[in-house]
């Protein structure tokens, strides 16, 4: 009965995450700007990383390395890329006092603000990292979060060659500790889920080598195929993620909400562990989202009954105590709902209401009978810009918004936590 309709869904979500995506361009500009931030830490090493045995490795990680990232938006205007850049310190002794986590963050600190151009671009320090806001440049722009680590040697996870410890500053006055984490490793993990990218890498690279144009010469940035990065080619996972990040963003953008919104880290976690290699970004998100809301029987208790589809994967799960636990898939010490047991609890029934939502509006777009039909409902959870430029990239004219009689969950929060800084 929806056939025609999710056709027109398949592509106006596609287009979505595709308008909401960093550019070639962009791209570009991006890796020039944190390969030079790189060679800069890197030429440190003999004066400003005491006890290192050698140059610091650095390496992008997050988002512009999994090839997720989206624009941010905030109080309804599109913000800078998120682009992180982790340094991992190379050490003679791994030592885990909570004064050497403040001597490494310090020391990566101290080599940024001893370059005068970086020096007027840095922030505050930040809980983990040392941030870079660069300039907008042709309306858009990024900034550069720089992530102090070094080598974990206790790892015991598949990965465990590639693991990390982050400096973590809890606040003015208290003690710095380290996080377990692993970029790197999470990297990797994610590349083996996003099973359908050699199928779309040669097709993909062909489109964006003919549209990829220079704004400011008008000239072809890349000089062939080959040319073109891997980074920039898109999967339905990796467009799915897209999608559920933007959608969350809406769905979060006042200040109470914003606190508790689910982190990228766990979005894009679950959904790489449930992508079945779909060809499309609507099927993906079906299935994804589908399964997501079987985890919510959880909130009931750590002994609910989960469906049998997801009830091995162990991707969502509460101890004894009623502390949720999502692990790492890249190292387990890591748990990314650390904190979903606070205030109630209410992280946890955040994501939930935020699936329960992302469900509605995809069901209401199916029933609009014509996505034109629906054109409120994609303002409101992807923004008016992205909306109408995706209808327009279609070929679809907008059309009346229709009428919604059923109203959209919101989430509840009766005791906001205190703000804390998201990992993406």
């Amino acid at each position: 009965m929806f056939v025609k309709n999710e056709d027109q869904l398949r592509e106006v979500l596609e287009n979505i995450a595709e308008s909401l995506d960093i550019s070639p361009t962009e791209y570009e500009r991006a890796v020039e700007s944190y390969e030079a931030v790189g060679q800069w830490l890197e030429d440190g090493y003999a004066e400003f990383y005491p006890g290192s045995n050698a140059k610091p490795v650095i390496y992008p990680q997050g988002s512009i390395r999994l090839g997720t990232i989206v624009r941010p938006i905030k109080n309804g205007s599109e913000m800078d890329y998120d682009v992180d850049l982790v340094c991992e310190l190379q050490v003679d002794h791994i030592d885990d006092s909570p004064s050497n986590a403040r001597a490494v963050k310090q020391q990566v600190g101290d080599r940024l603000k001893y370059n005068k151009t970086y020096v007027e671009k840095l922030d505050p320090e930040g809980r983990r990292c040392w941030t870079l806001d660069y300039v907008r440049q042709d309306g858009n722009g990024f900034h550069i979060d720089v992530l102090p680590c070094i080598p974990d040697g206790s790892s015991v996870s598949p990965y465990f060659e590639t693991a990390v410890s982050l400096t973590h500053r809890n606040g003015e006055g208290q003690p710095y500790e380290w996080k377990p984490s692993n970029p790197k490793g999470y990297a990797a993990w994610f590349e083996s889920r996003n099973t359908t990218f050699s199928s779309f890498l040669v097709q993909q690279k062909q489109v964006i080598l003919e549209k990829a144009i220079d704004s400011r010469t008008l000239q072809p940035i890349y000089e062939s195929v080959d040319k073109v990065p891997d980074q920039l080619v898109r999967t339905p996972l990796q467009r799915a993620i897209q999608v559920l990040k933007r959608h969350r963003d809406m769905r979060f953008s006042s200040e109470d909400r914003n606190k508790v919104k689910p982190i990228s880290i766990i979005i894009t976690t679950l959904a790489a562990s449930l992508y079945q290699g779909e060809g499309n970004v609507y099927d993906a998100l079906k299935n994804i989202v589908a399964k997501f809301g079987l985890y919510a029987e959880l909130q009931k208790s750590q002994y609910a009954i989960l469906n049998e589809s997801i009830r091995g994967l162990g991707l969502i799960s509460r101890k004894a105590d009623g502390t949720w636990v999502i692990p790492n898939p890249a190292n387990p010490g890591e748990n990314f709902a650390d904190r979903w047991h606070e205030d109630e609890h209410a992280r946890a029934r955040a994501f939930f209401h935020w699936v329960s939502m992302v469900q509605e509006d995809l069901s209401h777009l199916l029933a609009s009978g014509d996505i034109r039909h629906g054109e409120a409902i994609l303002e409101k959870s992807f923004g008016k810009h992205a909306a109408s430029k995706a209808l327009s990239m279609a070929g679809l004219a907008a059309g009346p918004a229709i009428i919604i009689k059923k109203e959209v969950p919101h989430v509840e929060i009766s005791k906001p936590p205190k703000p804390w800084e998201s990992r993406d």
